[in-house]
This record gives structure tokens, C-alpha cells and sequence, in this order.
């Protein structure tokens, strides 16, 4: 395979440790190469699937901020921190702020400069809050940092993406618009001229949408993903309806503590025990409230914070925080107990990786494409070919045209009567033809050589995905047992209250 074809900047082990996050040594002597392909060429021979990291990148999204408040210009700022030892960053701990359009340009700029890699999702920007005015709440807010925190560790523990050159300007450039420009001017690797495999293959891809020879490797992939979105549906779909019905109890329970209430107003004997039962049945209730909805910025100001996120990540109190601006407003603090976030960015997390699975499916159909791109340029060019010998034979008169088949023979026949049948035609049409199928065989042997490098850095792009897929849910599941957990033993603590107070009655017989 050529190197122009393949890309480099990825070498393939498997890591020794379980998170993956191990230092590996870098051969930078390899010539640089394509974006969005990986050099199946190895040492021993072989293509390895398995991805290496050369080191870590940790970040996380923190500190929003409101910049320009008070103007039509206003918008929230986040400070990306982060802690790494690749030696393409300046520092060991770059940190920048930048708003919620950066982090797109970043996303879509990434996808194009590697086409093959499973460029994770942004949340969605079309939401409510942007019509109805609320997209500067602090309950907003703190959804979408959770959202870009988990868009931004996904890119940084991808061991492809964590190196890239746009990332590492994103992460610790003060000057992030220049990079911008300068990124769109001159992106990496060099535009491809046009060819002829970039004439013909939109119209091959209308004309034909599936693979005639689907590689068994990419239909389980394929599979597994679809199987995957459609557990992950279905847990979203039962979830939902358990926070439905746990509304209602919180309701019930509510006006239980009310019913109560007026009980104690008129049993005057036992008005303070039934006045402790309403109560621990409000809390009973404020627990299981806390559990399917945010609580109120003031709540979460209140309370400390143990909420973990992903397993590779180091304590916050690691990175380096940033001061507020003078025209700038701080949020208040947006950390919350487990108890409290059990259920909310549960479903945001089974959403996220929902979107995060469509987006390896893309790439599998990518892959698709790049298999019908060499499918039909190599029946083109059996076509264009048996087109040329069959001109060639005719005027070599070792068959008449009505050999070739009642098409070729209809054509002849309407060349004759347009006056183009005669050798002289033939031998133009011919020499025509012969600079077609060089053109055309160039082409396939691209699109071959493209497909083939295709298809390494899809099974390559597999293996991130799976260990991606496999820590995020140890963690998701992991955080809601946590917090289950700690609502029980919260409202195990508040009926423990009770019992001695109720048992204090007397009952005279």
C-alpha cells in the first residue's frame, strides 16, 4: 500500500494496563501520511487491530462562566482543564476557556480530518431552552457542562484524537481564533485533486446502495451495534416509565404527609408523634424527588460533592481553576450528591452513548461506501474494457457485431445509419477508450487501496469502541447503584427516627 494512502500517526499494541492509559514510547521516524487511516504495515507483517496510547490527556469541563452579560452578545464560557504527559502539548497541564461554538468547530473539524475515527457527539443545540429563553439557567447550564465533559473525554482518551494537532490547540492556545482560521485555511495533509473516481462514484452510490460483497467482519459489527442502541432503547423506554411511577409515589407520599398532618390536628393526644410521622414521610418524599430531577441551585450550593465521573479520571482538585473576569459572572457551584443524580443524567448518559453508537454506524457506512466505490469502478472498467475488445474484433473482422449481443448489435446498426461505422471511427473510439481504462484502472486501484485501509481503521475504531463503551457503562452503572444506595440508607435513617418516637405512645387498655 502506498503511503500516501495510509496514516501513521497511530502506532498498534495492545496497552498492559486495564484502563488503557499506560506511557508508551512513540516511533516518530514514520513519514507522515494521511489522516483518518492507520499503517497496517507492521514491523512482523502483520495488521494489528488493537490501539496503543502513548500516554494520557484527562480533561474535564468546569467553571462556567457568563461573558458579556448584560449585552445581546452574551454566552457561557467554560474553563477545559486537563493533565497529560504526550509530548505535543506545551505543558503538563493545558487549560483554556472556550464557549459552546468552539467546541463544535472543534467536533466537525475533527470528522473531516479523520474520516475513519469515531468522532464522538455534541449534545444537541436544538433544545427548548433556546426558545423559550432559559438556555442561561443554572440547571441548564450544568446539563450542558455534563454534556461537553463527556464530548471532551471521549476525544482526549481516543488514541488517535488525543494527539491531533487541532485538539491540542483547542486544549491550550491563547490565541484560538487564529488557529481556527489557519486550520480551515491549511488542513492537515494535502486536498486531494479531483479524479475520476470522484466524478463517477456519486452517481455509482445513487444507482446502487448496498454492498454486493459484504465482509462478514463489518455486518457482525454492524449487528452488535444495532443489538447495542436497541438494549440501550429499551432501558431508556423502562426507565422512564420507573421514573414515572416514582413521581407518583413522590406525589402520594406527599399527600400522605398531609393527610397526616390534619390527623394530628385532631387526635390531640398523639399530635406530636403524628406530627414527626408527616414529617419523615416529607423527607421519605424529598428523597425520592431528589432522585428523578435536579435539585434547585441553591440545594446543590449547599451540599459537598462526591459524585464520581469517568473511571480515568483524576480528582478535580488536580487541575488548575482560572479566576473570574471582571465582566463576567460565575455560576454558582454546581456539585451534587449521588443521591441527587442518580436518576437525571442516567437517562443523559443512556442518550449519550446512544448518539455515540450512531455515530460508529456512520463510519460503518462509510466503509460501505468506500467498498462500493471500488465494486463499481471495477464493473466500469470490465465494461469500458469488453467495449474496446469488441471494437478491436470488429475491425480485426473476427466477429460481426451481432455476436457481442443484440445490444452492441442496435448500436452498430445506429452508427451506420449516422455514417460512424467505418475502421477509422472504430480506431478513434478505440484510442478514446484505451486512455479511459488507464484512467480507470489507476482509479480502482485507489479505491482499492482505499477500502482495504478503510476497513483496518474500522476494525481499529471497533476495539476504542468497545473499551470505551465498556468503561462508560461500569461507570454509569456503577453511579446509579451508588446513589440507590445512599437513598436507601438516607431514608432508612429518617423511618429509624420514627420508630422510638411512635413507640412512645401509650395505649391505655
Amino acid at each position: 500500500m502506498e503511503h500516501d494512502d495510509v496514516f501513521d500517526s497511530v502506532t498498534w499494541e495492545t496497552p498492559s494496563a486495564s484502563n488503557g492509559y499506560d506511557v508508551f514510547s512513540t516511533d516518530r521516524d514514520q513519514p507522515t501520511q494521511r489522516p483518518g487511516y492507520m499503517n497496517i504495515n507492521s514491523e512482523d507483517g502483520t495488521a494489528p487491530n488493537e490501539p496503543k496510547w502513548e500516554g494520557y490527556l484527562i480533561a474535564t469541563v468546569k467553571d462556567p462562566v457568563k461573558e458579556l452579560d448584560g449585552t445581546k452578545d452574551v454566552y457561557v464560557s467554560y474553563l477545559v482543564a486537563a493533565k497529560t504527559n504526550l509530548p505535543i502539548f506545551s505543558t503538563p497541564e493545558p487549560s483554556s476557556r472556550r464557549r459552546f461554538q468552539d467546541f463544535v468547530f472543534l467536533r466537525e473539524h475533527l470528522s473531516k480530518d479523520f474520516p475513519a475515527c469515531v468522532v464522538p457527539p455534541l449534545p444537541d443545540k436544538h433544545r427548548l431552552e433556546y426558545f423559550t429563553g432559559d438556555r442561561f439557567s443554572p440547571e441548564f447550564i450544568e446539563r450542558r457542562r455534563q454534556d461537553l465533559t463527556r464530548f471532551i473525554q471521549r476525544v482526549t482518551n481516543h488514541p488517535t484524537l488525543q494527539r491531533a494537532s487541532l485538539l491540542r490547540d483547542f486544549l491550550e492556545s491563547t490565541e484560538w481564533h487564529v488557529k481556527m482560521h489557519q486550520h480551515i485555511a491549511h488542513p492537515p495533509g494535502p486536498e486531494p485533486a479531483p479524479t475520476l473516481l470522484d466524478n463517477i462514484s456519486d452517481t455509482l452510490l445513487n444507482a446502487f446502495s448496498r454492498v454486493r460483497k459484504p465482509d462478514p467482519r463489518f455486518v457482525e459489527m454492524r449487528e452488535a451495534i444495532e443489538k447495542f442502541e436497541e438494549s440501550l432503547t429499551g432501558m431508556e423506554r423502562t426507565w422512564g416509565r420507573g421514573r414515572t411511577r416514582t413521581n407518583d409515589l413522590t406525589s402520594d407520599y406527599h399527600d400522605l404527609a398531609v393527610s397526616v398532618q390534619g390527623l394530628g390536628f385532631l387526635e390531640t393526644g398523639i399530635t406530636e408523634p403524628l406530627n414527626h410521622f408527616s414529617t419523615t414521610l416529607m423527607e421519605f418524599s424529598t428523597l425520592l424527588r431528589h432522585t428523578v430531577r435536579p435539585p434547585s441551585p441553591a440545594v446543590r450550593a449547599s451540599r459537598g460533592s462526591n459524585l464520581t465521573v469517568a473511571s480515568f479520571l483524576l480528582p478535580s482538585s488536580l487541575f488548575r481553576g482560572s479566576k473570574s473576569r471582571p465582566t463576567s459572572t460565575p455560576y454558582p457551584p454546581t456539585s451534587l450528591t449521588q443521591t441527587q443524580t442518580s436518576t437525571d443524567p442516567f437517562m443523559a448518559h443512556l442518550q449519550s452513548l446512544i448518539a455515540y453508537a450512531q455515530v460508529q454506524r456512520a463510519v460503518l457506512k462509510l466503509r460501505d461506501q468506500k467498498q462500493l466505490d471500488f465494486e463499481e469502478l471495477t464493473d466500469y472498467l470490465t465494461g469500458v474494457t469488453a467495449e474496446r475488445d469488441r471494437l478491436a474484433a470488429l475491425i480485426q473482422g473476427h466477429v460481426t457485431s451481432s455476436g457481442f449481443g443484440i445490444g452492441a448489435y442496435l448500436r452498430d446498426r445506429m452508427e451506420a445509419i449516422r455514417g460512424s461505422d467505418d475502421d477509422r471511427t472504430r480506431v478513434e473510439k478505440m484510442r478514446k477508450l484505451d486512455t479511459r481504462i488507464k484512467e480507470l484502472q489507476e482509479a480502482v486501484t485507489t479505491a482499492q487501496e482505499t477500502s482495504e485501509a478503510f476497513n483496518e481503521e474500522v476494525v481499529k475504531e471497533a476495539a476504542i469502541f468497545q473499551y470505551a463503551k465498556e468503561s462508560e457503562m461500569r461507570e454509569l452503572l456503577l453511579s446509579l447503584v451508588e446513589g440507590q444506595i445512599q437513598m436507601y440508607r438516607a431514608a432508612e435513617e429518617e423511618w429509624d427516627r420514627i420508630v422510638p418516637i411512635l413507640q412512645r405512645i401509650r395505649v391505655d387498655v
